[in-house]
């Protein structure tokens, strides 16, 4: 049996979403497809699949993308599916666990390509911010005053994950001078 589940997760909590599609997988709801906040899963064996989330440097259909997914399938791993640069991975559990980052440095380059991302989706939210600010005090529309304060809760909260990849990435950097 199909089932589809909305949730909503930043792309800096990509490691809190694969805690919860892993849990989904101990009940018994196996991920089949990925959109928006949206995920489908079919019933099945509890504990069946172990789940990672990877963001890719490029979208999924570029040559190098293409490359690097056909790699990890050569080592038991499925590619489930995509929501743009994010891919979604699974591997039977009795195989054993799979990690996608196997050293600090890997794990530093998904965090920055996170935060990259993020840097570049902040003007379209600043502007955006501005525009209805600006539409508010010309025209005085409450719809315009709602998406403001819409708007900078989301810019608040953009904050507090640009800081918090911040601060993993220190983290990380630390511990790999004491590794070294």
């Amino acid at each position: 049996m199909k089932l589809t589940k909305f949730k909503w997760f930043w792309g800096w909590d990509f490691d809190k979403e694969e805690q919860w599609l892993n849990q989904m997988s101990a009940k018994g709801l196996q991920l089949t497809g990925v959109g928006p906040a949206t995920y489908i899963f079919d019933e099945a064996t509890p504990g069946e699949y172990l789940y990672r989330i990877e963001l890719l440097e490029n979208v999924p259909s570029d040559p190098e993308s293409f490359a690097y997914i056909r790699f990890l399938e050569s080592t038991g791993v499925e590619y489930v599916g995509s929501f743009l640069r994010w891919v979604y991975f699974r591997k039977k559990a009795a195989e054993g666990s799979f990690d996608l980052y196997s050293d600090l440095d890997s794990r530093i380059n998904l965090l920055r390509r996170i935060r990259t991302l993020m840097y570049w989706l902040l003007p379209m939210l600043l502007t955006s911010l501005f525009l209805n600010l600006g539409n508010f005090l010309d025209h005085r529309a409450s719809s315009s005053l709602a998406i403001v304060g819409v708007m900078m809760a989301v810019l608040l909260l953009y904050v507090i994950g640009l800081t918090n990849l911040y601060r993993k990435i220190e983290k990380l950097k630390k511990e790999k001078l004491i590794h070294e």
